[in-house]
């Protein structure tokens, strides 16, 4: 499952980066237009009322695959205080159900959310692009700036949250096979360690 790891991370980073960049174009626009400059009037024409809502929409995004990341990689697991001062017979039996139970809420909230996202338009959408029947159903509201179809928005929910579930059940099996959980270290930085190596030789 490397591929979908690395698929997770480059989605999350491509959500930050775009948002970021995003919204750092429309704040420069926004101080440039307020100066008396040869291109002023060029700037006036560019209209970047919607990166404010795009930049929303992509941090949604970013926030849901960063949750499925969180359990992958021990952020969201382990952390229970008291769980952890049980003995390890004890503690072993909560912890999988945690993970169980966080397995069975992410796939509700999937499951709901798939249900909400058909009924928003995506229904509509999908009888539409096959040449079927669309008369009894709704196209779905847009959103208002960027007028994109709502459901594309909330496809984060279902998606997020299914990666999120997966994300959950793949811990609970490790752990019942090998008793651990996976850990983050707050302190650790990336790279890091090889330039702190480097440095000393």
């Amino acid at each position: 499952m490397k591929w979908l790891d690395r698929l997770e991370e480059f989605l999350i980073a491509t959500f930050m980066a775009l948002a970021t960049l995003i919204i750092f174009i429309s704040v420069m626009h926004r101080y440039a237009v307020g100066f008396d400059t040869p291109v002023r009037d060029w700037l006036l024409t560019i209209n970047l009322a919607w990166a404010q809502e795009a930049t929303i929409y992509l941090f949604v995004w970013m926030a849901k695959f960063g949750a499925a990341y969180g359990v992958r990689t021990g952020i969201h697991v382990g952390v229970d205080v008291l769980i952890n001062r049980m003995p390890d017979q004890r503690r072993r039996k909560f912890v999988l159900f945690g993970l169980l139970a966080g397995a069975l809420f992410t796939g509700c909230i999937a499951a709901m959310g798939a249900g909400f996202v058909w009924h928003n338009g995506a229904d509509y959408a999908f009888h539409n692009a096959f040449g079927l029947d669309t008369s009894e159903l709704i196209e779905g509201p847009t959103t208002p700036d960027l007028e994109w179809q709502t459901w594309i928005i909330y496809m984060a929910i279902p998606l997020g949250s299914s990666l999120m579930c997966f994300r959950f059940l793949q811990v609970a099996w490790n752990f019942a096979k090998t008793g651990e959980l996976p850990h983050h270290d707050h302190g650790h930085v990336d790279g890091l360690e090889e330039e702190t190596v480097a440095a000393k030789n």
